[in-house]
């Protein structure tokens, strides 16, 4: 039986997941339960998360969501068709939100410390059970002043990598207020990181949007 994550209330705001397995490139995490009889909110594919390294005050891990799932909570119990509505399984069937669990891997970017920005690997990823959060609006700015971090995402194997591109490209691009000149710039990036593959990149941009 596991043991079950604290749920969303009395938690700081934006608090999301904890990390349940953590490797040097990325980690993942189980998303908190919520206070009623619903499934997790599942963080968008693309999505900006962070991390705070505990054994270095002041240091954030940031990453982006590039794999999510919902499956049961052990490998014996299988999830099965009821053909009910959610309002109809949480009355029928309450136990089923207990029998799930939402998990997220996030891909590393880089780090903060103190007010200097860093987009490469930190010493050490997040620790086990340290809690993850949703990056803010401000956080993402400043993140992505500089695009390094494209260099991670077009170098992954393990993840659909021209739509990840092209999710935290659009996700940036809203954020920053439809900011052109940064799009411009991050398409120059891209042409040199893709090696001139001009389709690619067409359809890696043509999914960036206001």
């Amino acid at each position: 039986m596991r043991l079950p994550l604290p749920q969303t209330r009395n938690l700081q705001p934006n608090h999301i997941a904890e990390v349940v397995a953590t490797a040097t490139t990325e980690f993942v995490a189980q998303c908190l339960e919520p206070d009623d009889l619903s499934f997790p909110l599942m963080p968008a594919f693309g999505s900006w998360v962070k991390s705070p390294q505990q054994e270095n005050e002041g240091a954030i891990t940031y990453g982006v969501v590039y794999h999510a799932t919902t499956v049961p909570i052990d490998s014996v119990h299988r999830a099965v068709a009821l053909g009910l509505s959610l309002n109809e399984l949480r009355e029928q069937q309450p136990q089923i939100f207990a029998m799930l669990k939402t998990e997220i891997k996030v891909v590393l970017l880089g780090f903060t410390a103190g007010d200097r920005v860093y987009q490469h690997l930190p010493a050490q990823p997040p620790q086990i059970h340290q809690a993850v959060y949703a990056c803010d609006a401000d956080e993402i700015v400043r993140f992505s002043e500089e695009l390094y971090f494209l260099r991670t995402l077009t170098q992954m194997s393990s993840a659909p990598v021209d739509e990840l591109v092209s999710a935290v490209l659009r996700d940036v691009y809203q954020i920053r207020k439809c900011d052109r000149p940064w799009l411009v710039e991050a398409g120059r990036k891209l042409g040199i990181l893709l090696k001139d593959d001009y389709d690619r990149l067409g359809a890696i941009l043509s999914q960036v949007h206001p």
